[in-house]
């Protein structure tokens, strides 16, 4: 065991996080996303029984966002004429601000196909068993500034 590791992070997860550079990006996917299909290129990581919301807290403990580009972190948009509500999108931000003042600011948000394709180039996907309909969030790594 190590001191200050969430215990929902793997050793699995701890390593694929270490070894993400600048610009890697990771997929936190919901329950109904096509993980094996879409990360073929990808490493994928199972966190079953647990839910996105969780799983992004603990890696933005360890985890700086790429605050060079305008929206580091990804959303994927309910498709139009779909009438589903998102509370959870609250929650990542909320969890966001923790460690960065202008959370609303790095969020953004893509289609749901052109999520689709983006996720396909990340480095890792982490499946989930979220069962919030549109849950999954993709963050881009950033660097850690020398003091």
């Amino acid at each position: 065991m190590l001191k200050g590791i969430p215990k929902i992070i793997s050793p699995e997860l701890l390593k694929v996080l270490c070894e993400m550079g600048h610009s890697d990006r990771i997929v936190i996917a919901d329950g109904n996303f096509p993980v094996e299909s879409i990360g073929k290129n990808a490493k994928i990581i199972r966190c079953d029984g647990q839910g996105t919301y969780e799983v992004l807290k603990a890696i933005l403990k360890l985890f700086p966002l790429d605050c060079g580009i305008e929206k580091p972190v990804t959303l994927m948009q309910v498709t139009p004429g779909e009438n589903i509500r998102t509370p959870i999108w609250e929650d990542y931000k909320n969890a966001i601000y923790e460690y960065y003042d202008n959370a609303g600011d790095l969020v953004g948000e893509i289609e749901r196909f052109a999520f689709y394709e983006e996720a396909k180039t990340a480095y890792a996907i982490i499946a989930t068993s979220e069962e919030a309909l549109y849950a999954n969030i993709m963050l881009q790594k950033g660097v850690i500034a020398e003091n």
